[in-house]
């Protein structure tokens, strides 16, 4: 093995050496494209369709293995269609050059500023009943809902989310986006949920926060702004009637806690592409 090992090395080309970099750099440059997005599961789900269709090969389970066969070469058609938000994506950057990555680390007092502020202007814009919906990005990107709305890659700050959400400003009808401490961006368009069992009080930007939440693993906080009720949304489901203080607890234990018991993986997940 040793020796096959030191034959190869002997017969590697600088430019074979360049040749596996460059090729390194495309898949994980693609990684790094869909893991902010909802593809992330769907690619797995492909990835786990792939192990399945091997594994009937293996035991020879012939008609298994026909259908998954067949499935696969269906969905190898549809993955343009599947991934046009991405491959999009993709594209742009590529024409503006964006290669470059950086790195934050978000510490748990960092995350306790975040959550202050959010609160404080939260139970600010209760008392003045002013509407607002703020969603809080965790595992699953949001990099497609992030596009709908106006980037802005600001630090989060509770003056910062007032003026957002001020009442007939242009962006102030639209959900703001949060990733770590920064307000990627605001006045974004989120999805509706189709669950006809919700409460008639419940209006189109409680329907939005639960839409969203139903899509990924991300937190929704949602003031009314008929009734100045604060409400958060997470996994499709609705807790509402929340005070201040109820709520700095509940986001810490979903953005700090969690995040803390996930470890090492947690500080793979902190690496993003520069826009």
């Amino acid at each position: 093995m040793m020796n096959q090992l030191q034959g190869l090395l002997s017969t590697m080309r600088l430019l074979d050496l360049l040749d596996i970099l460059v090729v390194a750099f495309f898949l994980y440059w693609c990684y790094v494209l869909i893991r902010n997005t909802r593809a992330t599961a769907l690619l797995k789900g492909l990835v786990l369709l792939g192990l399945f269709t091997l594994v009937s090969k293996w035991l020879e389970l012939h008609a298994v293995s026909w259908i998954l066969e067949k499935l696969m070469t269906v969905l190898i058609i549809a993955l343009p269609v599947v991934f046009q938000p991405e491959l999009r994506r993709a594209l742009e950057q590529l024409g503006r050059g964006k290669f470059y990555f950086t790195s934050r680390i978000m510490n748990d007092t960092d995350w306790g500023h975040v959550i202050d502020d959010v609160v404080s202007a939260v139970t600010v814009m209760s008392q003045n009943q002013i509407g607002a919906l703020i969603v809080f990005e965790r595992a699953v990107g949001l990099d497609d809902y992030i596009d709908t709305g106006i980037r802005m890659e600001s630090l989060v700050s509770k003056e910062l989310l007032g003026n957002i959400f001020i009442p007939n400003t242009p962006l102030h009808d639209g959900a703001v986006i949060i990733r770590e401490n920064r307000v990627m961006a605001a006045g974004c368009l989120l999805p509706l949920t189709r669950d006809r069992s919700l409460s008639s009080e419940l209006g189109t930007r409680h329907r939005a926060a639960i839409g969203m939440s139903e899509q990924a693993d991300c937190v929704v906080v949602v003031v009314s702004e008929e009734t100045g009720a604060i409400s958060y949304t997470y996994g499709g489901h609705i807790y509402r009637h929340m005070d201040g203080e109820s709520l700095r607890n509940r986001l810490r234990t979903f953005l700090v806690a969690e995040r803390r018991r996930r470890g090492v993986s947690d500080m793979l997940q902190k690496w993003r592409p520069l826009k």
